[in-house]
């Protein structure tokens, strides 16, 4: 039986789900309005399946875990500026690793599948770890597809260029493949092509 078919892995999927469905920010999607974290997390799995339709249970875990109940650790809780900022990511990747942790071993995961998706959460292992480099792929391409443009009319071109240039950093050949054929506005398009050259 394919683990996507053992009642664990189903009951594990749903269990996250419904604590991402919590998130009282909400967005409009195709379906309807849909919490945020929750929309996030459906877009993780559909890109780990569309760029890799053989990534292990961990990494299917991991896509839906990625941001668990991001929102109850605000970013107004830490210090304006890119050390408070850099602060507020460190501690959220080791809480979310935590928070996922807990409800993985409260559905039976054994401590190797528990340690692969901490694994995950925490970005350990960037480039040399393919289940940390599948999800870190997801991960920027959820930003390009969802948020990129959102943040053309917020922030400097200087800076869009510099983030994208982080972002592509992260990614692998397979990650830049699919975001270059994300349907992006000409603006944006016109950005990821400065970022490139």
């Amino acid at each position: 039986m394919h683990f996507k078919e053992e009642s664990r892995f189903i009951e594990t999927i749903a269990a996250f789900d419904s604590l991402n469905s919590q998130d009282p920010d909400v967005l409009a999607s195709e379906g309807g309005p849909m919490p945020k974290e929750l929309h996030d997390a459906l877009a993780m799995t559909r890109w780990v399946d569309a760029l890799y339709p053989n990534a292990s249970e961990a990494v299917h875990l991991a896509a839906r875990c990625q941001h668990l109940c991001r929102w109850e650790m605000p970013r107004g809780d830490y210090p304006e500026g890119r050390k408070g900022y850099l602060r507020w990511r460190s501690d959220l990747k080791k809480w979310h690793a935590q928070k996922s942790a807990e409800l993985l071993r409260a559905h039976g995961y054994e401590d190797a599948t528990v340690q692969a998706v901490t694994t995950i959460n925490l970005k350990e292992g960037l480039k040399s770890n393919q289940d940390v480099q599948q999800i870190e792929d997801a991960l920027c391409l959820v930003f390009l597809e969802t948020q990129f443009e959102s943040y053309l009319s917020q922030w400097e071109e200087d800076k869009i260029i510099r983030i994208l240039q982080k972002t592509w950093a992260k990614m692998s050949e397979r990650g830049h493949a699919a975001a270059l054929r994300l349907p992006l506005s000409e603006h944006a398009t016109r950005l990821v092509q400065q970022a490139l050259a």
